[in-house]
């Protein structure tokens, strides 16, 4: 996969389109990668995924090492959002108090 992250890169060195609505002195975070491929590899991960759930438990054949491996690639490259821990707290509190409504 054909990807580049760099975290707490400066305003000031962004090419000039990038900088607009963004505070001078701020730093970013920059993803950088090929169109299209983290739709695949969603897509893919869809389609393992429909499949997994579409069998019964005891039917479901346990994956090899490489598999599981394939696995963790393909998930890693539809870049899910990461989740801050202070974001994920807050939505599992907030599923855990829907209880006691």
């Amino acid at each position: 996969m054909n990807k580049i992250v760099r975290e707490h890169y400066p305003v000031e060195r962004l090419p000039e389109d990038l900088r607009e609505g963004l505070e001078p002195g701020a730093t970013v975070r920059v993803v950088l990668e090929v169109d299209g491929e983290a739709e695949a590899a969603r897509r893919q991960l869809d389609a393992w995924s429909e499949n997994f759930w579409s069998q019964k438990p005891a039917e479901r054949e346990a994956l090899s090492r490489d598999a599981l491996l394939e696995q963790l690639r393909v998930l890693r490259a539809s870049n899910p959002a990461p989740v801050s821990q202070e974001k994920a707290v807050a939505e599992i509190r907030a599923l855990r108090d829907e209880w006691d409504d």
